[in-house]
């Protein structure tokens, strides 16, 4: 009756008024104290600060500019960077000095230079120093300091041409360590070529048309043994517009080397003849001949005059042949007989005589 009245409008007794009030307030008091219990209970503790960096990773070191990047023997080189105290003091009597060498010989060497992210004594050269170094009398925590480092190339000690490992370093004192150290590094590459030489390294693009198989094991059973397709999905690659003909007509306008699948070379050509594509339980011709014939002979134009790798026929698995090729007989053979099939194949359809050293494994294996 209270709840009908209230609806139509009237207006509650006082004492209906203070019944509601005294039941709100008891079935509110549990509820609300659950909740503030709630976020006591399960509060996480409070995270630890980070601690600051110490030892040659108190100041962060970063190089912006280096010029000229491949200098000769009369050229200054030019270091710009900024230098950040992410220590927890003052740094006084900082200085900044450039660290050049040694000479770094092969791919293995870059990579270990380019991981080492700390000061390491006896690995890292002797700075420069003299009058070439940057000094500030001191670097407040947190603070960010712009630097620019000059030095005739001829004071760097580089011999023989090749790439040099190249590094700026900031050294100061603290109030706990109030002894010079490294309390920062960052390192780059500097090449070194004081002659011209006599010829220059070319570079080229692998340029790859390779695709999934579309062609089943299965052929009609007339004269022709017309083969059977899986779908008619290689056609749009190869129709304008498909990714297939995108990657040739934009090879065609680029210094690149041709890797091919022989596999799809021999499934588009069997796309330009007579062919069937697999329906529910039959099959019904394939219609796409046209755009097949098209896309081969605009691959063989482009190609005449250079560069193709033709990939073992039928994609192996090179990765496992590599792993346990030599353990399982026969397998290696296979690989060179899928690489004679690639060569074949490629020749008869393109007319170019391909190259069969190289592979291109899965995901790079």
């Amino acid at each position: 009756m209270a709840e009908a009245a209230d609806f139509q409008g009237t207006r509650p007794s006082p004492a209906r008024r203070w019944l509601r009030r005294t039941a709100s307030a008891v079935l509110g008091a549990p509820l609300l104290a659950g909740l503030l219990a709630v976020p006591a209970a399960g509060a996480a503790p409070a995270a630890e600060p980070a601690k600051a960096p110490t030892g040659s990773r108190t100041v962060d070191v970063s190089l912006n500019t280096l010029t000229p990047s491949v200098p000769s023997e009369d050229d200054t080189l030019t270091v710009s960077g900024t230098l950040t105290n992410r220590g927890k003091e003052t740094i006084s009597s900082a200085e900044v000095d450039l660290r050049v060498g040694p000479q770094l010989t092969g791919r293995g060497e870059v990579d270990d230079a380019a991981k080492r992210s700390v000061y390491v004594p006896g690995v890292d050269p002797v700075a420069v120093g003299g009058k070439y170094t940057v000094k500030f009398p001191k670097l407040a925590r947190g603070i960010s300091q712009d630097f620019t480092l000059t030095v005739p190339v001829d004071k760097l000690g580089l011999d023989d041409p090749g790439v040099y490992q190249l590094g700026v370093s900031v050294s100061g004192r603290t109030t706990t360590a109030p002894y010079e150290q490294v309390l920062g590094i960052e390192r780059s590459f500097l090449p070194w070529q004081p002659e011209a030489t006599d010829k220059r390294t070319k570079l080229t693009f692998l340029w790859p048309l390779i695709a999934s198989p579309h062609v089943t094991a299965e052929t009609r059973s007339d004269e022709q043994q017309t083969p059977v397709f899986t779908d008619d999905d290689l056609a749009k690659e190869l129709a304008p517009g498909g990714r297939l003909e995108q990657m040739v007509a934009l090879g065609s306008r680029l210094p690149v080397t041709w890797v091919i699948d022989p596999d799809l070379l021999a499934s588009v050509a069997a796309m330009a003849g007579k062919y069937e594509v697999e329906s529910g339980d039959t099959t019904v011709p394939g219609k796409n001949q046209t755009v097949a014939k098209q896309w081969l002979t605009a691959l063989e134009k482009v190609v005449e005059d250079g560069k193709v790798i033709a990939l073992p026929f039928a994609d192996p698995d090179l990765a496992s042949i590599a792993h346990r090729g030599k353990a399982v007989t026969g397998t290696l053979s296979h690989l060179q007989n899928a690489s004679t099939v690639a060569a074949t194949t490629v020749e008869t359809i393109l007319h170019v005589k391909p190259s069969t050293d190289f592979a291109w494994p899965v995901n790079g294996a």
